[in-house]
């Protein structure tokens, strides 16, 4: 049974990556179309949208350590279970 780190490692991981990839697209988009007086505003949401991302992707990895070391915990205590008996 997944326990609630996992579930939430599932959800966070790739809304980091959707909010990194938007960023990158963001700045090669505002490169492309060369906006003369519209820099800062360019600007402000490539660095908002990767600064999300690696906050979803930090929340995710740390989600992740949590799961598996619940998951490792949980199968060394069946495992000294099953040995007492």
């Amino acid at each position: 049974m997944a326990n609630k780190h996992y579930k939430r490692w599932w959800l966070q991981m790739p809304i980091g990556f959707i909010f990194v990839s938007g960023g990158i697209v963001t700045i090669v988009y505002s490169l492309d179309n060369r906006p003369n007086n519209e820099w800062l505003q360019w600007v402000v949401i490539s660095v908002a949208c990767i600064n999300l991302g690696i906050g979803f992707l930090g929340s995710a990895f740390i989600h992740k350590v949590k799961s598996d070391l619940i998951r490792k915990e949980k199968s060394k205590h069946q495992r000294s279970a099953e040995d007492e008996i």
